[in-house]
């Protein structure tokens, strides 16, 4: 079963599962995010769990879950242990990461900056000026955003929610309707 295959599959998360020694050889990086503590209160699981169920919540869609299948593969190298655990630069970490894995997968150089943009982006609020440059990547990075923001502690999603519902209403108004 091939990576597109194992992302577009109508449950995600069964078939990340049933493959996942295949994810592994492919993506070794992955092992470092099982298990790995957050530690955080706006995280109530690891970093594996936590990217499972933003896959869980997402749309069939491939670049939306490859995404989020890497938008927090940095975590357990750029993490800074005080009173409570951060991620400082996370996104980026995760998103020179990801760079070389989806070099090393063989994607085209286009597709990566893309895929790369997007997991860079995706603890970002989305600015007026990008929507009205390119509504349809702003959709994309709100369907991450959305999943992920949905997947962190369910006690801390207030601010969350109501960034999502103003960006989505923003998103809507600008007439490019998903």
């Amino acid at each position: 079963m091939s990576l597109e295959e194992i992302l577009l599959s109508d449950d995600v998360v069964k078939s990340i599962n049933e493959n996942i020694d295949y994810l592994l050889q492919i993506i070794p990086e992955i092992k470092s995010s099982i298990g790995f503590l957050q530690n955080h209160p706006h995280h109530h699981l690891d970093v594996w769990n936590h990217t499972l169920l933003a896959l869980s919540l997402s749309e069939k869609d491939f670049d939306v879950r490859l995404a989020l299948l890497l938008h927090d593969i940095g975590k357990p190298f750029s993490y800074q242990d005080e009173e409570v655990r951060h991620f400082r630069n996370h996104a980026k970490v995760s998103k020179e990461m990801s760079k070389e894995i989806l070099k090393r997968l063989g994607f085209a150089d286009e597709y990566i900056e893309y895929i790369c943009y997007l997991i860079e982006k995706h603890d970002s609020p989305i600015t007026d000026e990008e929507i009205e440059e390119d509504h349809e990547v702003c959709w994309k990075l709100y369907e991450i955003q959305r999943c992920d923001a949905l997947a962190h502690h369910p006690d801390k999603l207030e601010k969350r929610k109501t960034y999502l519902a103003e960006t989505k209403e923003k998103l809507l108004s600008k007439n490019h309707v998903k």
